[in-house]
């Protein structure tokens, strides 16, 4: 019999949905108390996920939830590099 192999679940911070880590994308506030966009999911720091959706996007900017959750000041270009990550383009 072969083993299924476990999905990472984690949480987004604005719907409280629990997604398989693929759907979702994580921002990091690394030591230094910079705040971005984690592609690969694997970067050292505190990480938040959020639902690859603009309105949670919106939602998130809106309400400072990440703010809250990184215990950080998101800059309004990380918002702006999560919509281009979202419409599938790649951030430079």
């Amino acid at each position: 019999m072969a083993a299924t192999r476990k999905v990472p679940l984690r949480k987004c911070v604005v719907t409280q949905e629990m997604k398989p880590k693929k759907e979702l994308i994580r921002i990091v506030r690394n030591k230094e108390g910079e705040v971005f966009v984690d592609e690969t999911g694997k970067k050292n720091g505190r990480g938040a996920y959020l639902t690859r959706s603009i309105d949670v996007v919106e939602t998130a900017k809106k309400s400072g939830i990440l703010n809250r959750h990184l215990n950080a000041e998101v800059d309004s270009s990380v918002y702006e590099q999560l919509k281009t990550v979202i419409e599938g383009k790649k951030i430079e």
